[in-house]
Protein backbone atom coordinates (compact mmCIF):
# COMPACT_ATOMS: atom_id res chain seq x y z
CA UNK A 1 0.00 0.00 0.00
CA UNK A 2 1.35 3.42 -0.97
CA UNK A 3 1.84 5.53 2.18
CA UNK A 4 -0.48 8.50 2.25
CA UNK A 5 0.12 11.31 2.62
CA UNK A 6 3.69 11.14 1.33
CA UNK A 7 5.32 14.48 1.96
CA UNK A 8 8.14 16.07 -0.05
CA UNK A 9 10.29 18.83 1.40
CA UNK A 10 10.42 21.97 -0.72
CA UNK A 11 14.09 22.88 -0.48
CA UNK A 12 13.57 26.37 -1.86
CA UNK A 13 11.60 27.27 1.28
CA UNK A 14 12.60 24.80 3.99
CA UNK A 15 16.00 24.56 5.74
CA UNK A 16 16.90 28.12 4.79
CA UNK A 17 19.62 28.23 7.43
CA UNK A 18 21.74 25.98 5.19
CA UNK A 19 23.28 26.43 1.77
CA UNK A 20 21.05 24.85 -0.87
CA UNK A 21 23.12 21.73 -1.48
CA UNK A 22 23.28 21.06 2.27
CA UNK A 23 19.48 21.05 2.62
CA UNK A 24 19.18 17.56 1.13
CA UNK A 25 20.94 16.04 4.14
CA UNK A 26 18.68 17.81 6.60
CA UNK A 27 15.54 16.74 4.75
CA UNK A 28 16.64 13.11 4.82
CA UNK A 29 17.54 13.33 8.50
CA UNK A 30 14.01 14.57 9.24
CA UNK A 31 12.45 11.60 7.48
CA UNK A 32 11.57 13.05 4.09
CA UNK A 33 11.93 10.61 1.21
CA UNK A 34 11.16 13.11 -1.54
CA UNK A 35 12.21 16.67 -2.30
CA UNK A 36 11.12 19.41 -4.65
CA UNK A 37 12.44 22.88 -5.37
CA UNK A 38 11.87 25.79 -7.69
CA UNK A 39 14.88 26.49 -9.89
CA UNK A 40 18.04 24.33 -9.79
CA UNK A 41 19.84 26.05 -12.66
CA UNK A 42 22.50 27.74 -10.56
CA UNK A 43 23.80 24.28 -9.59
CA UNK A 44 25.46 21.62 -11.71
CA UNK A 45 23.08 18.76 -12.31
CA UNK A 46 25.79 16.31 -11.22
CA UNK A 47 26.02 18.01 -7.82
CA UNK A 48 22.26 17.84 -7.29
CA UNK A 49 22.14 14.21 -8.42
CA UNK A 50 24.95 13.34 -6.00
CA UNK A 51 23.01 14.82 -3.06
CA UNK A 52 19.93 12.84 -4.00
CA UNK A 53 21.90 9.61 -4.24
CA UNK A 54 23.91 10.10 -1.05
CA UNK A 55 20.82 10.82 1.02
CA UNK A 56 18.46 8.35 -0.63
CA UNK A 57 16.02 10.99 -1.82
CA UNK A 58 13.70 11.13 -4.81
CA UNK A 59 13.39 14.34 -6.78
CA UNK A 60 9.64 14.65 -7.31
CA UNK A 61 9.24 18.11 -8.89
CA UNK A 62 11.19 21.05 -10.27
CA UNK A 63 10.24 24.24 -12.09
CA UNK A 64 11.19 25.28 -15.59
CA UNK A 65 13.02 28.62 -15.59
CA UNK A 66 10.78 31.67 -15.05
CA UNK A 67 12.43 33.36 -18.01
CA UNK A 68 15.74 33.85 -19.74
CA UNK A 69 17.53 32.68 -22.87
CA UNK A 70 20.87 31.65 -21.37
CA UNK A 71 22.39 30.85 -17.99
CA UNK A 72 22.95 34.49 -17.06
CA UNK A 73 19.44 35.69 -17.91
CA UNK A 74 17.83 32.64 -16.30
CA UNK A 75 19.80 33.38 -13.13
CA UNK A 76 18.47 36.95 -12.97
CA UNK A 77 14.95 36.29 -14.25
CA UNK A 78 13.15 35.97 -10.90
CA UNK A 79 14.80 39.10 -9.52
CA UNK A 80 13.72 40.96 -12.68
CA UNK A 81 10.11 40.01 -11.95
CA UNK A 82 9.76 37.21 -14.48
CA UNK A 83 7.12 34.66 -13.47
CA UNK A 84 7.09 32.40 -16.50
CA UNK A 85 6.62 32.91 -20.22
CA UNK A 86 4.02 30.33 -21.26
CA UNK A 87 1.24 32.86 -21.96
CA UNK A 88 3.44 35.59 -23.45
CA UNK A 89 3.14 36.17 -27.22
CA UNK A 90 6.47 36.73 -28.93
CA UNK A 91 8.50 34.84 -26.34
CA UNK A 92 7.88 31.32 -27.58
CA UNK A 93 11.54 30.60 -28.24
CA UNK A 94 12.41 31.68 -24.71
CA UNK A 95 9.72 29.35 -23.37
CA UNK A 96 11.10 26.47 -25.40
CA UNK A 97 14.63 27.12 -24.21
CA UNK A 98 13.44 26.95 -20.60
CA UNK A 99 11.42 23.79 -21.12
CA UNK A 100 14.30 22.05 -22.86
CA UNK A 101 16.72 22.97 -20.08
CA UNK A 102 14.28 21.85 -17.39
CA UNK A 103 13.82 18.51 -19.12
CA UNK A 104 17.59 18.00 -19.20
CA UNK A 105 17.63 18.38 -15.41
CA UNK A 106 14.54 16.24 -14.94
CA UNK A 107 15.94 13.41 -17.03
CA UNK A 108 19.30 13.50 -15.25
CA UNK A 109 17.71 13.62 -11.78
CA UNK A 110 15.03 11.02 -12.42
CA UNK A 111 12.42 13.70 -11.74
CA UNK A 112 9.01 12.78 -13.19
CA UNK A 113 7.40 16.26 -13.11
CA UNK A 114 8.22 19.75 -14.36
CA UNK A 115 6.08 22.78 -13.53
CA UNK A 116 5.90 25.44 -16.24
CA UNK A 117 4.83 28.86 -15.03
CA UNK A 118 2.21 30.74 -17.04
CA UNK A 119 3.59 34.24 -16.58
CA UNK A 120 2.14 37.65 -15.79
CA UNK A 121 -0.56 38.76 -18.20
CA UNK A 122 0.70 41.90 -19.98
CA UNK A 123 -1.60 44.90 -20.04
CA UNK A 124 -3.34 45.61 -23.30
CA UNK A 125 -3.09 42.11 -24.78
CA UNK A 126 -6.35 40.35 -25.49
CA UNK A 127 -7.14 37.36 -23.29
CA UNK A 128 -7.83 35.22 -26.35
CA UNK A 129 -4.31 35.84 -27.65
CA UNK A 130 -2.76 35.00 -24.29
CA UNK A 131 -4.82 31.83 -24.07
CA UNK A 132 -3.87 30.74 -27.59
CA UNK A 133 -0.20 31.32 -26.84
CA UNK A 134 -0.50 29.44 -23.57
CA UNK A 135 -2.11 26.39 -25.13
CA UNK A 136 0.36 26.31 -28.02
CA UNK A 137 3.28 26.44 -25.61
CA UNK A 138 1.76 23.66 -23.50
CA UNK A 139 1.48 21.55 -26.65
CA UNK A 140 5.21 22.04 -27.20
CA UNK A 141 6.09 21.32 -23.57
CA UNK A 142 4.05 18.13 -23.34
CA UNK A 143 5.40 16.82 -26.64
CA UNK A 144 9.00 17.46 -25.57
CA UNK A 145 8.40 16.04 -22.09
CA UNK A 146 6.81 12.88 -23.42
CA UNK A 147 10.09 11.97 -25.13
CA UNK A 148 11.76 11.66 -21.71
CA UNK A 149 8.72 10.30 -19.83
CA UNK A 150 8.17 13.50 -17.84
CA UNK A 151 4.85 15.02 -16.82
CA UNK A 152 4.16 18.74 -17.28
CA UNK A 153 2.30 20.53 -14.49
CA UNK A 154 0.48 23.86 -14.47
CA UNK A 155 -0.39 25.63 -11.22
CA UNK A 156 -3.00 28.27 -10.44
CA UNK A 157 -1.34 30.92 -8.24
CA UNK A 158 -3.07 33.52 -6.11
CA UNK A 159 -3.00 37.16 -7.19
CA UNK A 160 -2.23 38.45 -3.71
CA UNK A 161 1.23 36.89 -3.76
CA UNK A 162 1.65 37.23 -7.51
CA UNK A 163 -0.45 40.11 -8.91
CA UNK A 164 -1.29 39.74 -12.57
CA UNK A 165 -0.54 36.03 -12.83
CA UNK A 166 -2.33 34.51 -15.80
CA UNK A 167 -3.43 31.18 -14.28
CA UNK A 168 -5.38 31.74 -11.06
CA UNK A 169 -8.25 29.25 -10.69
CA UNK A 170 -8.64 25.50 -10.70
CA UNK A 171 -11.32 25.45 -13.40
CA UNK A 172 -9.08 27.52 -15.68
CA UNK A 173 -6.23 25.05 -15.24
CA UNK A 174 -8.40 21.98 -15.77
CA UNK A 175 -9.92 23.52 -18.88
CA UNK A 176 -6.41 24.06 -20.27
CA UNK A 177 -5.47 20.44 -19.55
CA UNK A 178 -8.57 19.25 -21.38
CA UNK A 179 -8.00 21.64 -24.29
CA UNK A 180 -4.42 20.45 -24.84
CA UNK A 181 -5.46 16.82 -24.48
CA UNK A 182 -2.00 15.49 -23.66
CA UNK A 183 -1.81 12.50 -21.33
CA UNK A 184 1.22 13.99 -19.57
CA UNK A 185 -0.32 17.39 -18.71
CA UNK A 186 -1.84 17.71 -15.24
CA UNK A 187 -2.62 20.29 -12.57
CA UNK A 188 -0.44 21.17 -9.59
CA UNK A 189 -3.06 21.87 -6.91
CA UNK A 190 -1.58 24.12 -4.25
CA UNK A 191 -4.10 24.27 -1.41
CA UNK A 192 -2.62 27.52 -0.10
CA UNK A 193 -3.22 29.32 -3.40
CA UNK A 194 -6.61 27.65 -3.87
CA UNK A 195 -7.85 28.72 -0.44
CA UNK A 196 -6.90 32.34 -1.06
CA UNK A 197 -8.50 32.51 -4.50
CA UNK A 198 -11.48 30.19 -4.14
CA UNK A 199 -11.87 28.59 -0.71
CA UNK A 200 -14.24 25.64 -0.25
CA UNK A 201 -11.28 23.26 -0.47
CA UNK A 202 -13.15 20.10 0.43
CA UNK A 203 -15.54 20.66 -2.45
CA UNK A 204 -12.67 21.42 -4.81
CA UNK A 205 -10.89 18.21 -3.79
CA UNK A 206 -14.08 16.21 -4.31
CA UNK A 207 -14.48 17.85 -7.69
CA UNK A 208 -10.98 17.49 -9.09
CA UNK A 209 -9.11 14.57 -7.49
CA UNK A 210 -11.40 11.89 -8.98
CA UNK A 211 -10.74 13.23 -12.50
CA UNK A 212 -7.13 12.04 -12.38
CA UNK A 213 -6.00 15.42 -13.67
CA UNK A 214 -4.29 16.47 -10.42
CA UNK A 215 -0.66 15.42 -10.62
CA UNK A 216 0.74 17.03 -7.48
CA UNK A 217 -0.53 18.73 -4.31
CA UNK A 218 1.22 21.42 -2.27
CA UNK A 219 0.40 22.77 1.17
CA UNK A 220 1.03 25.72 3.48
CA UNK A 221 -0.80 27.48 6.27
CA UNK A 222 -3.13 30.31 5.29
CA UNK A 223 -2.70 33.27 5.36
CA UNK A 224 0.95 33.54 6.45
CA UNK A 225 2.27 30.59 4.39
CA UNK A 226 3.83 29.02 7.45
CA UNK A 227 3.49 25.46 8.74
CA UNK A 228 0.16 23.81 7.87
CA UNK A 229 -0.81 23.53 11.55
CA UNK A 230 -1.18 27.31 11.76
CA UNK A 231 -3.84 29.49 10.20
CA UNK A 232 -7.35 28.96 8.99
CA UNK A 233 -7.20 25.51 7.36
CA UNK A 234 -7.93 22.17 9.05
CA UNK A 235 -5.20 20.15 7.39
CA UNK A 236 -5.75 16.88 9.32
CA UNK A 237 -9.26 16.84 7.88
CA UNK A 238 -7.96 17.66 4.39
CA UNK A 239 -5.27 14.96 4.58
CA UNK A 240 -7.89 12.37 5.49
CA UNK A 241 -10.08 13.57 2.62
CA UNK A 242 -7.22 13.42 0.12
CA UNK A 243 -6.55 9.86 1.30
CA UNK A 244 -10.21 8.87 1.07
CA UNK A 245 -10.42 10.23 -2.48
CA UNK A 246 -7.63 7.92 -3.55
CA UNK A 247 -4.85 10.39 -4.26
CA UNK A 248 -1.54 8.52 -4.22
CA UNK A 249 0.85 11.25 -5.31
CA UNK A 250 3.22 13.46 -3.39
CA UNK A 251 2.27 16.37 -1.15
CA UNK A 252 4.86 19.14 -1.39
CA UNK A 253 5.61 21.16 1.74
CA UNK A 254 5.98 24.57 0.13
CA UNK A 255 5.85 26.82 3.17
CA UNK A 256 8.10 29.23 5.03
CA UNK A 257 8.94 28.08 8.57
CA UNK A 258 7.43 30.43 11.12
CA UNK A 259 10.81 30.61 12.90
CA UNK A 260 12.45 31.87 9.72
CA UNK A 261 15.98 30.80 8.91
CA UNK A 262 17.36 30.54 12.42
CA UNK A 263 19.11 27.27 13.27
CA UNK A 264 16.66 24.40 13.52
CA UNK A 265 13.70 26.46 12.32
CA UNK A 266 12.36 23.85 9.90
CA UNK A 267 12.91 20.91 12.21
CA UNK A 268 11.16 22.46 15.19
CA UNK A 269 8.10 23.14 13.05
CA UNK A 270 7.60 19.59 11.75
CA UNK A 271 5.34 18.40 14.56
CA UNK A 272 2.36 18.71 12.21
CA UNK A 273 3.42 15.68 10.12
CA UNK A 274 1.10 12.72 10.78
CA UNK A 275 2.95 9.78 12.33
CA UNK A 276 2.05 6.12 12.09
Amino acid sequence: MFPMPQFAANLSMLYGEYAFLDRFRSAAQDGFQGVEFLFPYDYAVADVRERLQIHGLQQVLLNAPPGGTDAATVHSAWARGERGTACLPGREQEFRFGVDWALEYAAALGCPRVHVMAGLAPAGVELARLQATYLANLHYATSAAAKVAVEVLIEPINTRDMPGYFLTHQDQAHAAVQAVGAANLRVQMDLYHCQIMEGDLATKLHQYLPTGRVGHIQIAGVPERHEPDTGELNYPYLFNLVDALGYRGWVGCEYRPSAGTQAGATRQGLQWIPRG
